[in-house]
């Protein structure tokens, strides 16, 4: 089934089906970004754990961490 079919499918539903779709999307979509976050933040923990990441108010130590 190719996107546009889906969209063709989509179109053919009713009101409230098509209502039902959006918030399974929304649903789906937030689930997925919520797991990204967290694969994004147990992966910066490995790097805080190993000594790779860097902190500092200094505003010039900042700007040398970020140019390197």
């Amino acid at each position: 089934m190719t996107f546009s079919d889906v969209v063709e499918a989509i179109k053919s539903l009713s009101t409230d089906e098509m209502q039902e779709i959006q918030l399974l999307l929304k649903q789906y979509l937030r689930e997925e970004r919520r797991e990204e976050m967290y694969a994004n933040f147990k992966s910066a923990e490995i790097e805080q754990q190993k000594g790779g990441l860097n902190f500092s108010a200094n505003i010039n130590e900042l700007r040398q961490l970020i140019e390197k």
